[in-house]
């Protein structure tokens, strides 16, 4: 694990929107997995600001999502579709053809978990995979369990995701339930970045980085990978 320290987020920002723009540049054509939620947005923020200076285009990247809910439309304000291009894909060139969620209203979740693993194989893998972590070590929305999950599927949402996430549906309830990539699914990608931020994150960064791997704490199967990239602030870091 490539551990890297910052003072706060917006310095994560840059130095991880950095890393993505010049993977872009380097490889134009690149498919990285991108995640949602407040973490990676002074990232997203800073690729964009790339690309509106003239520094980088995405024209021919391809993106395929973490997860999405279920049971909600996609055009709904809190939908990962939505908060992709409120907060990324409206502010860059990507090509929307290009872009690639899981359905989160599909009937059959075996079969769209299929869909999604042979749409991403198909694009030769994932290139840069980005990741946030949970209070109780969750990637995507990996909960803490008796066993790694692998390719994409339906979940039943814990009450502490819940709970951190209903802040932002004023209007309907929360949904329930979400599609997710799976551990096997992100642990495919050739090179991993995650991103903690704040004093709340610090005990799952400890466990992910010092302790047993466990699915109890999903995000420590990371320590089984051959490239990743951890941007932590001090706060985060507090507990290394």
């Amino acid at each position: 694990m490539d551990i890297r320290i910052f003072k706060n987020e917006q310095e994560i920002g840059v130095a991880a929107g950095q890393l993505f723009c010049e993977f872009v540049k380097e490889k134009p054509e690149c498919v990285l997995g991108l995640a949602t939620g407040a973490t990676p947005v002074p990232t997203y923020n800073y690729m964009a600001a790339q690309y509106a200076e003239g520094n980088v285009s995405f024209k021919d990247i391809t993106t395929f999502n973490l997860d999405e809910y279920c049971d909600l439309p996609k055009e709904h304000k809190n939908s990962y579709y939505s908060f992709m291009f409120e907060n990324l894909f409206s502010k860059i060139d990507v090509n929307p053809e290009n872009v690639n969620f899981l359905d989160g209203n599909t009937t059959d979740p075996e079969a769209e978990s299929a869909r999604y693993a042979e749409a991403i194989a198909s694009k030769g893998g994932i290139d840069v995979q980005l990741l946030g972590i949970g209070r109780n070590g969750h990637i995507a929305f990996n909960e803490p369990a008796d066993a790694f999950t692998g390719e994409s599927f339906k979940i039943a949402l814990t009450q502490s995701t819940i709970d951190a996430n209903s802040i932002y549906f004023d209007d309907i309830p929360m949904p329930r339930y979400a599609m997710t990539m799976g551990i096997g699914s992100i642990m495919k990608a050739k090179k991993i970045v995650l991103i903690a931020t704040g004093s709340s994150k610090a005990e799952a960064v400890k466990g992910m980085i010092k302790g047993e791997v466990t699915p109890q704490l999903p995000a420590s199967i990371l320590q089984q990978h051959d490239d990743v990239v951890i941007f932590l602030d001090e706060a985060a870091a507090a507990l290394l």
